[in-house]
């Protein structure tokens, strides 16, 4: 049954980590999810398509994040309207969000088709690889409605408590890309445009059995026919989502801005920054759990008045998440190459891969602190604040730093690498000043 979870009552840690861990396995699937991309490209493909998939995934997923940081308003407003008892209202918001969803799907759907081919010559993918990276983008774009139908699905359930049903969905997904991928890539030869097609075609999938099962499951609003519709709650989740959406484009661009300084590296660079991309996804994958977490647990407790509870929620999520942090820092920067291998045969990317990795390692550790504090504010709704912090660090840091990285007579991935956690480090002194100033504000009102 899909019911709502109370976050409001009982032990911090136990209904934290209950709660997380199928956000983590759903986690661990998309990255999986994407990870097979490279994977049976690199095995199976060209140097050319690998370089394509890398440079392709980064836009698709920069429209990814862009929806999924919009629908986190929803997450946002759910846990408050479940935490208050105002069923009503939710109704109402969720139908105008799955309006709202279902138009932008359809604009994006026509810029993708439209513009695929000048955004990979505005990423500098490498010239053996403009092709490649058009045929991805324009065969996920097409797709893009399903990906955006499954986030916001997902969405909506961790908004009530519930994250065991977007695992189930995901891996009905993973599943099928998989499958999908090796008939594409591995038998029929078709190198990234096997990739895309796998992708969309999963994704379809998922959503068509996610609405399946969701219509005969119990959920704690009801959505009415006169709901769907573009109304003034529209304006209350975007209010909240829109400066995360705003956030993560900026994140997003400066990844972009990233892999078009690797990209000029050369055909080798850029295949194993793509390695690295994916491997780096898995790295993160704990302390993003934890921040989706923690925006869904704190939004309750806010909702209910309960404010200690939902500091010390904070402080759960950044142990947990910094304990796990050392042992991804230790994989990441000693067993780079024997990780990479998983993804690609040819050696020249394995080693630029590892070095990417080296750089990048210690932001394992560091951004379980980050995104501890940014799952507070968020559920707080304080996304303002978390966009703007965000900008500062994309901004005065890790763009400065990976220019002048990869400007260097010979660049070393592993110095563009450490761009990222530079970065995060003075997110998080940003992050401190401003819970020690709104901490003591709400004592003295």
């Amino acid at each position: 049954m899909a019911s709502s979870a109370d976050f409001t009552e009982g032990r911090i840690t136990g209904k934290l980590v209950r709660f997380m861990l199928p956000i983590l396995g759903a986690l661990v699937l998309q990255a999986a999810y994407g990870a097979v991309d490279v994977l049976m490209v690199g095995w199976f493909g060209t140097t050319e398509g690998l370089s394509g998939v890398s440079t392709g995934s980064s836009i698709i997923n920069l429209v990814t994040f862009v929806i999924t940081g919009l629908a986190t308003g929803v997450t946002v407003l759910l846990g408050n309207y479940i935490g208050s008892r105002n069923t009503e209202r939710a109704g109402r918001m969720i139908g105008a969000a799955i309006t709202f969803f279902l138009v932008a799907g359809v604009v994006l759907t026509v810029l993708l088709l439209v513009f695929a081919k000048p955004l990979a010559l505005l990423m500098k993918a490498p010239p053996e690889a403009v092709g490649n990276t058009v045929s991805y983008v324009r065969i996920c774009g097409a797709g893009i409605l399903f990906i955006i139908a499954y986030n916001l699905i997902s969405c909506i359930l961790r908004g009530i408590g519930n994250s065991r049903l977007p695992l189930t969905f995901v891996a009905i997904a993973c599943v099928a890309n998989i499958i999908g991928d090796y008939i594409l890539i591995a038998v029929f030869h078709m190198d990234e445009r096997g990739a895309a097609i796998a992708t969309v075609a999963a994704q379809a999938l998922s959503v068509v059995l996610s609405l399946i099962i969701l219509r005969k499951e119990k959920l704690p609003f009801t959505i009415r026919r006169k709901d769907m519709r573009l109304s003034r709650e529209l304006w209350s989740f975007i209010r909240i989502g829109s400066p995360i959406a705003l956030q993560e484009l900026m994140t997003q661009i400066s990844f972009l801005a990233l892999i078009a300084f690797v990209n000029n590296i050369g055909l080798e660079a850029s295949g194993g920054y793509g390695v690295a991309n994916k491997i780096v996804t898995f790295v993160m994958l704990i302390p993003s759990s934890i921040m989706q977490s923690l925006s869904s647990f704190i939004a309750q407790n806010v909702g209910a008045g309960k404010e200690d509870r939902a500091r010390a929620t904070m402080r759960t999520g950044m142990v947990l998440g910094a304990l796990f942090g050392i042992l991804m820092f230790s994989a990441s920067f000693f067993f780079g190459e024997e990780i990479s291998h998983i993804f690609a045969t040819d050696e020249g990317v394995i080693i630029r891969s590892a070095e990417y990795l080296k750089g990048f390692a210690p932001e394992a550790v560091v951004t379980a602190v980050l995104f501890s504090f940014m799952g507070y504010f968020s559920g707080h709704g304080k996304t303002l604040f978390v966009m703007i912090q965000s900008m500062m660090q994309t901004f005065i840091v890790r763009l400065p730093v990976a220019y002048i990285m990869a400007s260097q007579p010979d660049p070393s991935l592993t110095m563009i690498g450490t761009a990222a956690p530079l970065a995060t480090v003075f997110g998080i002194l940003i992050n401190a000043v401003y819970y020690m100033y709104s901490t003591r504000r709400s004592i003295r009102a």
